[in-house]
């Protein structure tokens, strides 16, 4: 009887160890972001051993990174449930209320996970950060206090420094994640996560050659890992966004980097549209037209398809079939699944029934149906303000001008944004141009326009100081304006003209344009001060007539002045 004992606790132990090897396994397959195989391997486990608890958490990870909540919480629903482990699926029910607002429930969770934790609660805790990181809204403070608690549990552990890094990073403080990557490798060298993280702090100060080098380290460590591979298509793209000249060849090596990381990890559904993905911000619409067929063909009902159809129909020309896409895509979605990008993609399809064949503004009912659509994508991405700007240029540039300032009215949400202060003087010229030729009572109706064109042209003016024609401009439209309090404000606008073109010197100031500016300017400044200060009247209209000494506005100006 004691030998078949000792036989069964041979056979548990074996069992136990056999399972912890392929936990470890699992988590370089996760790490390696071979989903399809992970999800293979931890159901195969799961069906052998229904108890473990472990397993079944790691399987409800993965449908987290694969952006599955519903397949996610069936799955820790059903660990928590188990014997062994449990409590670790109370971590990820937590991360889903989280990811879904609901703090106080994830605490609840949490608190019940640790009272049912060992006292070395590093895997907990390092769950627990992460539940905190990867959110729409991240809780950054939460997940540093997480992470060093898992670094205090284990101070060897290579995960607890990887995860504190991540915490630290997004609270912005790179030196501690730097620092915190760099113990996580010295740790374990087999950790390459840890290193590629390192490379993408140097991508973050649009470093990109030493971040590509640096991520290349990665590569000769180990050629056959797919994360270093993605980040290298990322860096590249990041690259040739932010140098024009580059963008071609840049993004060109993007994608092969990325077809590189798509044979490494796997040929599912799911790594398909996350290459569908990366086609959309690359801009290869026939790669993704092809991509989002082929997707199809594997899976009919995954509304993501549509939102690849839509924006390469938009792309290729096909608008009906855009907005019919994406308005499927709009219908079979979960609101949180909607990006920005995606009403984007239907207001371009929808603006072009807006426009003639030849850029004239005809269908006024279309383009406001397309500016609710742009609304949307700017509360949910404020980074689209660049996209905002291109359009407001282009309706700019059709004579749309009240249209193109509704435009560059959105593109100004993002103070941030490259174009900023190109679109603020964009904005005001727009106002300006669109209430020349209004009406008095018109003009009353634009009162807030006009405050806001006022404000554009300022800003224009904090942040370029020597652009001359934001002076001019500011000045044209509080004339239009036409009160009491805007022919002041035009008075200092054209002196601050005069003040920045006397400055730059004798070649500005023998330019045709420049000249008929400054006759424009000199002689305004003249009349203003005609009633209040002689002095600065005469000295106006002086500068004035040697511009244009034949002018009889000008010249009977002085001679009143002068008696």
């Amino acid at each position: 009887m004691k030998s078949v004992v000792l036989a069964s606790t041979v056979a548990i132990l074996s069992a136990t160890v056999v399972n912890a090897q392929d936990i470890e396994q699992v988590k370089k397959t996760i790490d390696a972001e071979k989903y399809s195989e992970a999800r293979k391997s931890l159901k195969s486990m799961i069906s052998s051993s229904p108890d473990k608890g472990r397993n079944y958490f790691y399987l409800g990870q993965v449908y987290l990174d694969l952006d599955k909540q519903d397949s996610a919480k069936i799955y820790f629903e059903k660990g928590r449930a188990t014997k062994d482990a449990s409590h670790l699926n109370l971590i990820g029910l937590a991360h889903l209320e989280l990811m879904n607002g609901n703090r106080t429930v994830a605490n609840e969770h949490i608190t019940a996970a640790l009272q049912n934790a060992k006292k070395k609660d590093t895997e907990e805790q390092i769950f627990i950060a992460r539940a905190y990181l990867n959110q729409e809204h991240p809780d950054h403070s939460k997940a540093v206090e997480a992470a060093k608690k898992a670094v205090a549990s284990d101070p060897k552990s290579a995960l607890a420094q990887l995860v504190l890094g991540d915490a630290q990073l997004g609270n912005k403080n790179v030196n501690d994640a730097y620092s915190a990557y760099r113990n996580a490798f010295d740790l374990d060298n087999t950790l390459l996560r840890a290193k590629l993280q390192l490379a993408m702090i140097t991508r973050n100060a649009k470093a990109y050659p030493e971040s590509i080098k640096a991520i290349n380290e990665v590569i000769a460590i180990n050629p056959n890992y797919g994360p270093a591979h993605r980040e290298l298509a990322e860096t590249y793209f990041a690259w040739g966004y932010s140098d024009p000249k580059k963008f071609e060849e840049n993004t060109a090596k993007a994608l092969e980097s990325y077809r590189k990381y798509m044979t490494l990890t796997d040929t599912s559904v799911d790594s398909r549209m996350r290459y569908a993905d990366f086609l959309i911000i690359t801009k290869d619409w026939k790669a993704l037209e092809a991509e989002a067929l082929a997707i199809q063909k594997m899976d009919k009902v995954n509304p993501r398809i549509y939102r690849y159809l839509g924006f390469a129909s938009l792309e290729t020309g096909k608008n009906e079939a855009a907005i019919n896409a994406f308005n499927e895509f709009f219908a079979k979605s979960n609101p949180r699944k909607i990006r920005g990008r995606d009403y984007l993609g239907i207001a371009k399809a929808k603006m072009s029934y807006a426009v003639d064949a030849n850029g004239v503004l005809n269908n006024p009912a279309k383009f406001n149906e397309a500016l609710v659509d742009l609304q949307k994508a700017a509360e949910l991405d404020h980074r689209l303000s660049n996209e905002f700007s291109e359009l407001g240029v282009k309706m700019y540039k059709q004579k749309a001008y009240l249209e193109a300032a509704k435009l560059f009215e959105l593109a100004l949400k993002h103070k941030e944004s490259r174009t900023y202060t190109l679109d603020n003087y964009y904005y005001g010229q727009s106002i300006f141009i669109a209430s020349i030729d209004k009406t008095a009572e018109q003009k009353t109706a634009m009162k807030a326009e006009f405050e806001k064109a006022n404000a554009a042209f300022a800003e224009v003016i904090k942040n370029s100081p020597n652009t001359q024609d934001a002076y001019l401009n500011k000045g044209k439209l509080n004339r239009v304006i036409d009160t009491e309090q805007s022919k002041k404000e035009a008075l200092l606008d054209y002196e601050g003209y005069v003040k920045v073109v006397t400055s730059k010197g004798e070649a500005e100031l023998t330019k045709e344009a420049v000249k008929k500016n400054l006759l424009e300017a000199y002689t305004f400044i003249g009349s203003s001060y005609a009633t209040t200060d002689k002095v600065k009247a005469i000295a106006a209209f002086e500068e004035a007539k040697k511009i244009n000494p034949t002018d009889a506005y000008i010249t009977q100006s002085l001679q009143v002045l002068k008696k």
